[in-house]
């Protein structure tokens, strides 16, 4: 009996805070019919933020999964002073607010930075234009700081769980560094690093605090959560309107998340136990 009423309390929850909201964003952004809704989604600053949105998801998972390996490897499979400082480091993110993030990349590379004087003279060397505030490249690094945990926080555990046996086995047999991780180290972490950056991907679609900060230009910089709150603040019903139906783009695209987080969990062996 007890059991059955906390199974209906946790439904009752999940379908309250959960379930009810998000269908009430489908039902908001498709209430006005379908052509306000394709309107709203395939306006110009819609697909801007889109498209900005797009480029940070996808720089932050390439990013955060490359550094994520390397920070598990190093972490898991070698001893070195300073270990247990790396291993705190890397979880800074998440007690860091986003909107802090994003204020240290404004003082660190803007015009008043202590960073500005070299991007000028890269700028310079290279006949360039790059801004690393208020533009694309800065949105990008702050979705990669926010982001930057996920995949290790997933890998470290199951590579410490395995062990460096098989390693050193394949090492002892002749076998190199890039052919041990290709043959023996991958294949073991292919779940989880898989798993890692489906949650990296999904937390990058959604950040708001950090790029807020470091994005100023509607239509240029912005990406979907901005173009979301610029929309809904704007207080007019037809903007309030598309606002929600912007939103849904999001929803969707944390439902497409969640089925490749199923299907990956459903593939992994402790899936497979189950």
């Amino acid at each position: 009996m007890k059991r059955k009423i906390l199974i209906g309390i946790s439904f009752l929850f999940f379908i309250w805070m959960l379930v009810c909201p998000l269908i009430e964003v489908l039902y908001r952004s498709l209430k006005d019919g379908l052509a306000v809704y394709l309107k709203a989604v395939t306006a110009p600053n819609t697909l801007s933020a889109l498209r900005v949105t797009l480029i940070a998801v996808v720089f932050a998972v390439a990013v955060n999964t490359f550094f994520g390996i390397c920070a598990a490897w190093l972490l898991t499979k070698f001893e070195f002073r300073g270990k247990h400082v790396l291993a705190t480091l890397i979880d800074l993110p998440f007690s860091v607010s986003p909107v802090i993030a994003g204020l240290s990349y404004i003082m660190t590379f803007g015009r008043m930075g202590w960073a500005a004087p070299l991007v000028k003279w890269v700028n310079e060397a290279l006949g360039t234009d790059i801004a690393l505030v208020f533009s694309v490249p800065g949105v990008v690094l702050a979705t990669i700081f926010v982001t930057f945990p996920f995949v290790s926080r997933e890998l470290i555990p199951v590579m410490n769980m395995q062990g460096s046996g098989e390693e050193e086995a394949a090492a002892m047999l002749g076998a190199g560094g890039f052919t041990i991780f290709r043959r023996v180290t991958l294949p073991n972490i292919r779940f989880a690093l898989l798993y890692g950056m489906i949650l990296c991907g999904a937390r990058a679609f959604g950040e708001f605090g950090a790029v807020y900060a470091v994005s100023r230009a509607r239509g240029r910089t912005f990406t979907l959560p901005l173009e979301i709150d610029a929309l809904y603040m704007a207080g007019s019903a037809d903007s309030i309107t598309q606002a929600f139906a912007v939103s849904s783009l999001l929803v969707l695209a944390a439902l497409a998340m969640l089925v490749l987080k199923h299907i990956v969990l459903r593939k992994s062996p402790a899936g497979n136990k189950k």
